[in-house]
């Protein structure tokens, strides 16, 4: 199963570039032998002037066919391992492309929410989008790491 990435805004140089690249990296690497592989980076621009309802025009254009799960603040808050259960259930049921959605400033659009297989949150705090994207690619490759049986995530 590919996974993509879905994300409002252009990404520059910068220490949270480093480590996104980092973790994409080592998830393409652990996640090839189990089924799992680095889709494409999506960056959508961020539409302040149309808001939420335009952005999700923006991602719903660039979705690559593929179900999708969107990163909320009213999503659901999971661990690491049932994160990577339900990434893995998706493969296994046979989910060719899944695109990980993350929203502009002012969140995802209610109607692209509602479209949504899933939706994930970090907490009830509210992330900065860069250190959202940092903090997604690292559960990636953590879920990924916990298929595969890998020792990075210890309970």
């Amino acid at each position: 199963m590919k996974v993509h990435l879905c994300v409002v805004g252009r990404l520059k140089g910068g220490p949270e570039k480093a480590l996104i690249d980092d973790y994409l990296r080592r998830f393409d690497k652990t996640g090839r032998g189990l089924g799992l592989s680095l889709g494409q980076l999506i960056e959508v621009e961020d539409r302040k002037g149309g808001g939420m309802a335009a952005e999700a025009e923006l991602i719903r254009a660039r979705l690559p066919g593929a179900a999708f799960w969107v990163m909320d603040e009213r999503g659901e808050v999971m661990t690491s391992p049932t994160f990577a259960d339900r990434l893995g259930a998706q493969r296994d049921k046979g989910v060719g492309d899944l695109a990980l959605v993350i929203g502009g400033a002012d969140g995802i659009d209610p109607t692209l929410r509602a479209e949504a297989g899933m939706a994930i949150s970090f907490g009830k705090m509210v992330w900065p989008h860069m250190l959202a994207r940092v903090m997604l690619t690292e559960q990636l490759y953590r879920a990924a790491s916990i298929l595969a049986g890998s020792p990075y995530h210890r309970v």
